[in-house]
């Protein structure tokens, strides 16, 4: 990861979303193969989407409490770069994926002890609690806790992100990235492109470098 800021980009679901968000600067972009969510995407239509964007470009695939011979299967055909755990998983099971790993942490009352279990070389994601839907809810962050989070290790902030906070939110927390999904669309999976670039608008004039 580069010193600036990363976005990324969740909750795709159309070539058109991924192409618009590759060009406006986004680093990665997030595909939900978690069969619970509204923005689920089947492997073979990720893997056509993953296959036409630029190098800069990191598909991550997102996954809930499943099998790691199933998100291990599915890393391999779509081409994933990285591994998004968003569920209940353990450092035990994190051990059996073939692929580096984001760590979602749900900002609840678990003590700060749960992100110290997690090894250095796995990023965090911070994202507002909620144990059924696994975030893409709209639902804001607690940034307080966020940023005591990303003020010990490089974090990934989430939760309620939209144009019209995220200035706020990145000078709040300090996060190595943020990821957005709820708060560019125009429904579920569906990326409202005027919002994506108005988040980018905003990004950029925080994330100038000094």
């Amino acid at each position: 990861m580069s010193a600036r800021l990363l976005v990324k980009i969740c909750g795709i679901t159309r070539a058109e979303d991924a192409a618009a968000a590759a060009q406006l600067g986004a680093g990665a972009l997030g595909f939900v193969f978690w069969p619970g969510s509204p923005r689920f995407i089947d492997p073979s239509r990720a893997r056509a989407i993953v296959a036409t964007l630029p190098p800069f470009v990191t598909p991550v695939g997102v996954f809930v409490n499943q099998a790691a011979a199933e998100v291990n299967e599915i890393a391999a055909v779509v081409g994933l770069g990285v591994v998004q755990l968003h569920g209940d998983e353990t450092v035990q099971y994190a051990a059996g994926i073939h692929r580096p790993i984001v760590k979602s942490f749900p900002l609840g009352d678990a003590p700060a002890g749960d992100v110290d279990a997690w090894p250095a070389h796995v990023m965090l994601l911070v994202d507002a609690l909620d144990p059924e839907r696994r975030g893409g809810t709209g639902r804001t962050a607690d940034w307080s806790k966020a940023a005591r989070v990303a003020a010990r290790r490089p974090t990934l902030l989430a939760g309620g992100l939209r144009p019209e906070n995220v200035a706020e939110a990145i000078a709040h927390v300090r996060p190595a990235g943020i990821d957005v999904s709820s708060g560019i669309e125009a429904a579920p999976g569906i990326k409202d492109h005027a919002r994506l670039a108005a988040l980018f608008a905003a990004v950029r004039a925080v994330d100038r470098p000094s």
